[in-house]
């Protein structure tokens, strides 16, 4: 299941939303420092108090801004690695480690992989996504890992736990085929925590009888979260 072109993707666009926000910043109270030699001093009293009360407002409403909304839902855990279950499929998955879509020893090794520059369930916005093979390979964890996901529904029940063993409750709300070059699905959804499974639709064999992925659509399900459990 080659994604390198997405992690690749993914990983530029992050550097350059970095690069915008840095180049943003800059000081707009040098136009304050020009005074008029011929203005009182009554004048620049009053100015200068005017100048402080509105910076004293706009530090007190980033403050506000800041405290009213926090990043996290949930004590971001030391360990990183997932689990997943998905109650319909009588599927529980543990270990799921991060790394590189296009990483293929580690989809082979693992029976789902959390695509690295993708969020964690414990932000308040985020899109955790986790890929795994439909088909796989026998004798590894890869196999069948993640066979039956396009009978999922609408309403359906997902759960993502973090090492401490929290549990957050996803309900799905969406199931789709996409090209593996449609990256508009490794993106956040305004103000929602979502989850996104991810999986080949088709499966072409080489002829040795191994699955090739490289070329295949991939089915998505996704869920919102409905629930955090300790």
């Amino acid at each position: 299941m080659s994604m390198r072109k997405l992690v690749l993707v993914v990983a530029t666009l992050a550097m350059v939303m970095t690069l915008a926000a840095c180049g943003s910043s800059g000081d707009s109270s040098g136009g304050d420092q020009k005074q008029d030699n011929k203005s009182s001093e009554k004048s620049k009293n009053e100015q200068a108090g005017s100048d402080k009360e509105k910076a004293d407002k706009e530090k007190a409403g980033k403050k506000g801004k800041g405290a009213k909304r926090k990043k996290t839902i949930a004590e971001v855990p030391e360990d990183k690695t997932l689990g997943l279950t998905i109650p319909k499929l009588d599927k529980e998955i543990e270990g799921i480690p991060t790394g590189r879509g296009d990483d293929t020893q580690l989809l082979e090794d693992n029976a789902a992989v959390h695509l690295l520059y993708t969020g964690y369930p414990w932000q308040r916005v985020a899109n955790v996504y986790l890929a795994g093979h439909v088909e796989g390979y026998e004798g590894t964890p890869s196999y069948k890992a993640f066979e039956g996901l396009k009978t999922l529904e609408n309403g359906d029940e997902v759960i993502v736990n973090d090492a401490d063993g929290k549990e957050y409750v996803y309900e799905i709300y969406e199931k789709r085929v996409v090209q593996p070059t449609d990256l508009e699905v490794l993106n956040r959804v305004p103000g929602k925590n979502i989850v996104t499974l991810q999986t080949c639709e088709l499966v072409n064999v080489d002829e040795n009888g191994n699955p090739d992925y490289s070329n295949t659509e991939r089915l998505v399900v996704r869920g919102e979260l409905k629930d955090v459990k300790s």
